[in-house]
C-alpha cells in the first residue's frame, strides 16, 4: 500500500519540517485525507486502511520511529455495519439522492421492494394518545412502509411491546429528518431504515393514514464481523527523560461511504485534527524536547472509542509514563474560540493551559468542560491518565454528512491552536 502515496511525497506533501507547523501543508493534508480516494475513511473500499497507510507514510518521512516494536500500525477487529452496493429510494415515482436528500439508520439491515406509505399518527406521542394507538394496532402493516418524524424517535423506543411488535410488521421506515447525521452502528438489527431530508420529502404528511402514493428501495446492507484495522503510532524520543511521555492523539476514522458512490468527506471530523497531529510531529522532529513525544492516530472512533479503547487495554509502553494526553478533534475552524474536555477535572492544568492562551493571545474563549466520554481521550481517563480533549468552536455547521467537505474548512485559529498545543507540551515537564 505504501507505494501509494510516493506520489504525495515526491509531489511535495511534506514540505519542510523545519518550519514547524504550516497552514499550506495542512491543507494539503485534509484535502488527500477527505478524497474520494480514501472513500470516507471508513471499512469499505479499503478506506481505513489507505488513510492509515499514509499516516505510517508521513510519519516515516519524518523520521519518527515506531512506537511498537512490530512497526507503525497497531492491529485489532470490530463489528461493523456497511452499506457497500446498492442504496436507492423513490417516493411517489421520484428518486431520491443518497447523501444530499436521504442516508441511512445504521442499524438498517438490507432490502428491497416497494410497498404503500403508512403514515404514523403524531397523536400517537402526545399525552393522551389511546384512541390514536387503538386505531394504529387496528392497521394492517403488513407491506407497508411506515413513515414518522425523526423528533419522535425516542417516544417510540419507549412504547410498550405491543406498539413495538405490530410496528415490526412494517416493510421498511422512513424518518423526516431536519439533518441529515450519519453515523455507525457495530450491527443490523433489522428492516430497512431511511432517513429523509423532511425538505426533499415530496408528499405531505398524511397523519395516522394509508397514502395512495407509494416508496421503492434497494438497500445492500453487510454486518462485519471481526474487521481488520489498525491504529498507527510513531514517537520522538526525548533527549534526557526517554522514559516519560507528553501524548498527543487524534482519530482518523470517519462514516465511510454509502453505496458505491457517496462517501462522507470527514473534513472537519477529522482529517483536520490528523493534519494537526502531523505538524504537531513535524515540528518535535526537529526540536526533540527532553521528553519522548507520542503521536496516535486512531481507527474505530466513530464505531465507538474502539481504538482508543483497544490501545488502553494493550498499551505500546506502560500508561503510567504518560505525563498528560491531548486529543484533538474537529481542528478545522476557532473563530469562536475552542472547547476543553476535562478542564473541571484537570484545574492545575487548565490554569496552565488558560495562562499560555492569554499570555500569547491564542484564543480569547475557552469553553471549560467537565469530564465527557465523546472522543478518545475518555478511556485513558478511565485508566488514571490525565488528558484533555480540544476541539474549535464556530465557523462550520457540517457535522457526519457528504457535506463535511475540504472546501469547507476555513482554518481559522489553526496556527494558533498549534501554538497553545506546542507551548502546553513544553511546559508539562517543567
Amino acid at each position: 500500500m505504501k507505494h501509494v502515496f510516493v506520489w504525495l511525497i515526491l509531489g511535495g506533501l511534506l514540505a519542510d519540517p523545519a518550519q514547524g507547523q504550516d497552514v499550506a501543508r495542512a491543507r494539503r493534508t485534509i484535502d488527500t485525507l477527505a478524497s474520494a480516494t480514501m472513500f470516507g475513511r471508513g471499512y469499505t473500499q479499503g478506506g481505513d486502511k489507505k488513510a492509515a497507510a499514509y499516516i505510517e507514510a508521513r510519519f516515516q518521512a519524518l523520521g519518527l520511529r515506531p512506537l511498537a516494536a512490530a512497526g507503525y500500525q497497531q492491529p485489532f477487529t470490530l463489528d461493523v455495519n456497511t452499506f457497500p452496493n446498492r442504496v436507492s429510494l423513490a417516493v411517489a415515482g421520484q428518486a431520491l439522492a443518497p447523501g444530499l436528500d436521504f442516508i441511512v439508520n445504521p442499524v438498517s439491515g438490507k432490502g428491497a421492494g416497494g410497498g404503500a406509505l403508512y403514515f404514523l399518527d403524531t397523536l400517537l406521542f402526545a399525552d393522551s394518545p389511546a384512541v390514536a394507538r387503538e386505531k394504529f394496532l387496528k392497521t394492517n402493516l403488513n407491506g407497508k412502509i411506515a413513515v414518522f418524524y425523526g423528533r419522535h424517535y425516542y417516544k417510540l423506543l419507549e412504547m410498550p411491546a405491543e406498539f413495538l411488535q405490530h410496528l415490526a410488521q412494517a416493510k421498511a421506515y422512513i424518518g423526516l429528518e431536519t439533518k441529515l447525521t450519519m453515523a455507525i452502528s457495530p450491527q443490523a438489527l433489522g428492516r430497512p431504515w431511511f432517513q429523509v431530508l423532511a425538505s426533499r420529502w415530496p408528499l405531505p404528511y398524511a397523519n395516522g393514514t394509508v397514502s395512495r402514493q407509494k416508496a421503492k428501495f434497494k438497500l445492500d446492507a453487510q454486518p462485519l464481523v471481526g474487521y481488520a484495522t489498525q491504529n498507527v503510532a510513531a514517537q520522538v524520543r526525548g533527549t534526557r527523560q526517554p522514559e516519560r511521555y507528553v501524548v498527543f492523539t487524534a482519530h482518523y476514522d470517519h462514516l465511510g461511504g454509502l453505496g458505491r458512490q457517496v462517501y462522507f468527506p470527514g473534513a472537519n471530523d477529522n482529517a483536520s485534527g490528523v493534519s494537526l497531529l502531523l505538524e504537531l510531529a513535524a515540528h518535535f522532529a526537529q526540536n526533540p524536547p527532553p521528553y519522548s513525544v507520542a503521536f496516535i492516530a486512531f481507527s474505530g472512533e466513530e464505531a465507538g472509542l474502539v481504538g482508543s479503547k483497544y490501545y488502553v487495554e494493550h498499551p505500546l509502553f506502560p500508561l503510567r509514563q504518560i505525563r498528560f494526553l491531548l486529543n484533538i478533534d474537529l481542528a478545522g475552524s476557532g473563530d469562536e474560540g475552542i472547547g476543553l474536555v476535562n478542564a473541571t477535572v484537570h484545574e492545575a492544568e487548565f490554569a496552565r493551559f488558560k495562562q499560555i492562551s492569554e499570555a500569547n493571545n491564542y484564543f480569547r474563549r475557552i469553553l471549560r468542560r467537565g469530564a465527557a466520554a465523546n472522543s478518545d481521550h475518555y478511556y485513558f481517563g478511565q485508566a488514571g491518565v490525565r488528558s484533555f480533549f480540544v476541539y474549535t468552536l464556530g465557523g462550520i455547521t457540517a457535522y457526519h454528512d457528504v457535506h463535511d467537505r475540504a472546501d469547507k474548512i476555513p482554518l481559522t485559529k489553526y496556527a494558533e491552536l498549534f501554538g497553545l498545543l506546542r507551548d502546553f507540551s513544553l511546559q508539562l515537564m517543567d
